[in-house]
């Protein structure tokens, strides 16, 4: 059963839409006329759209898409920067709500998977490279454009660039502005993994499958932990990821997974 939970902005300049399907709860980008762009409404209702889904305790895995099949996000809405970035303050504003959106998927307590096709621009790459993991059908197109509109690329969101694929790598996506396919894109480590258009969705729901079966509290510790090592061994990271890890030696999942080993059965695990 499909549950919508939630749809923010205006229909005018998109929405986010949030939608439950078993485990899987997906967040989807929805600006179909303009290739699923971000406008400045969007980006700041995404905090809140992430926050929903990992309260949902049926809520597993988080999938981000685009709206249709055409594209994942081409971006932010480029029309409006003619307000929302004519001048050095509103853009320090305007990357400060781009920054809370990409660190809300980074942090979130739930896995998440950007589900890949088509148009993965700017702040559309942005958004992919803040989820866990990236999965992106062929035909996508990859591209940081920033260097043909003359603006800086968000601090924080580099750091997010050079995590996966490095600096040299890094350095030619935002020096060139080119766009680059799922093929190189898998070549250079910004995607996991590259998949036909046609495998797509089967993919992604045996993925969010996978994870959806294993220990929730298990994979908060990981991801808490990974990004702790990840940020450079921050202490507070580091004690939130140490706090997590304790929780899983005193649930009762630790219990179910030990029991259904030597019983020799699936584990079915609470998040408990």
């Amino acid at each position: 059963m499909t549950v919508t939970t939630a749809e923010t902005t205006s229909k005018s300049s998109g929405s986010l839409r949030t939608e439950v399907t078993c485990s899987t709860g997906w967040l989807i980008i929805d600006n179909a006329p303009r290739r699923n762009a971000m406008s400045l409404a969007m980006w700041q209702d995404m905090p809140a759209a992430v926050d929903d889904l990992v309260r949902n305790d049926q809520v597993r895995v988080i999938v981000v898409r685009g709206a249709g099949d055409t594209s994942f996000c081409a971006g932010a809405d480029i029309s409006e920067f003619a307000e929302t970035r004519s001048d050095g303050t509103k853009a320090q504003s305007y990357d400060a709500i781009n920054v809370a959106a990409f660190k809300a998927l980074k942090h979130a307590e739930k896995p998440v998977i950007a589900m890949i096709r088509g148009h993965c621009l700017g702040g559309g790459l942005g958004i992919a490279l803040a989820c866990d993991l990236r999965i992106a059908a062929e035909g996508a197109l990859f591209a940081i454009p920033a260097a043909r509109l003359g603006i800086a690329y968000p601090l924080e969101a580099i750091a997010d660039i050079i995590e996966p694929i490095g600096p040299s790598a890094a350095k030619r996506l935002l020096f060139t502005a080119e766009r680059i396919d799922t093929e190189t894109a898998f070549r250079i480590g910004l995607v996991d993994e590259a998949v036909t258009e046609d495998a797509l969705e089967a993919r992604i729901e045996s993925l969010a499958r996978t994870l959806g079966n294993n220990a929730p509290l298990t994979l908060r510790a990981a991801k808490r932990a990974i990004n702790a090592f990840a940020a450079g061994r921050e202490p507070e990271a580091l004690a939130r990821a140490r706090e997590a890890a304790l929780d899983c030696f005193e649930s009762a999942d630790v219990v179910e997974g030990r029991d259904a080993f030597l019983e020799k059965r699936s584990p079915v695990f609470s998040g408990s």
